[in-house]
């Protein structure tokens, strides 16, 4: 089973706009989340726009030896189809560019799950039930069952949100799969990038903890020990499907 990461990127984000262009620690939060991924071994794909703002991001993602397929801005679910059928896919993990810090070893274990199942109709993820902090979210699930939700979705959300037609079971026989962390509880915390507060946090960690070098339990320990951190972003509500 061929198996990649597509994860999604642009920079015309609304509350922080081009913010996996923003550094930290001398490097992109999008250079951060690519190194993170490339430590699963999988292999991975930047799915991004054809608009030109993303113009950086596919030299940065090709700079570092990854490929890109540029497909529709608004319509992320032909985009990731498209990805699919590029790289001739038979599972997928979707993550999103905004998790700089998303733990690679959390990743393969889902994998693993993913690949021991070996059913065509499960849908794999971390945060079907939040145990884990933003940030560290995954999806996995068959390419040829998202190939058919691009040919049969007409449900504007669907075709944004790219995984919602699996995931509310639009066909009637997906079986979904939460996968918790065994760490404890660590859904109270953001350590994902979406506000400037965000970016004040994971520039935090990166610059004065080394946190591009660990893992999702160090990450969960630093901020249970300096509530300081968690003070930075805990008030920011995360943007709900539709907006």
């Amino acid at each position: 089973m061929k198996i990649g990461i597509i994860t999604q990127a642009r920079a015309t984000s609304t509350r922080l706009p081009a913010k996996v262009l923003l550094q930290a620690g001398g490097r992109t939060f999008l250079q951060h989340h690519l190194d993170r991924l490339a430590a699963t071994g999988l292999p991975v794909i930047v799915a991004t726009t054809t608009n030109s703002d993303d113009e950086p991001i596919v030299e940065q993602t090709t700079a570092a030896g990854f490929p890109v397929f540029r497909g529709s801005e608004l319509d992320v679910l032909a985009r990731f189809a498209g990805a699919i059928r590029e790289h001739d896919l038979d599972g997928v993990v979707r993550v999103t560019s905004d998790c700089p810090l998303i733990d690679p070893g959390v990743i393969t274990e889902g994998v693993d799950r993913f690949e021991a199942e070996a059913a065509d109709n499960l849908y794999v993820s971390n945060c079907l039930e939040r145990t884990y902090p933003r940030g560290m979210d995954y999806e996995i699930f068959s390419g040829p069952r998202l190939l058919q939700a691009d040919a049969d979705a007409t449900i504007p959300a669907d075709r944004e949100h790219v995984t919602s037609y699996l995931h509310q079971n639009r066909t009637g026989d997906m079986r979904l799969l939460n996968m918790p962390w065994d760490g404890g509880d660590g859904s109270q915390y953001r350590l994902t990038l979406d506000t400037p507060d965000d970016r004040q946090l994971l520039t935090t960690l990166i610059e004065e903890f080394g946190a591009a070098d660990l893992n999702c339990a160090d990450l969960v320990a630093i901020m249970g020990k300096h509530p300081e951190l968690h003070a930075l972003n805990e008030h920011i509500e995360q943007k709900k499907l539709g907006e």
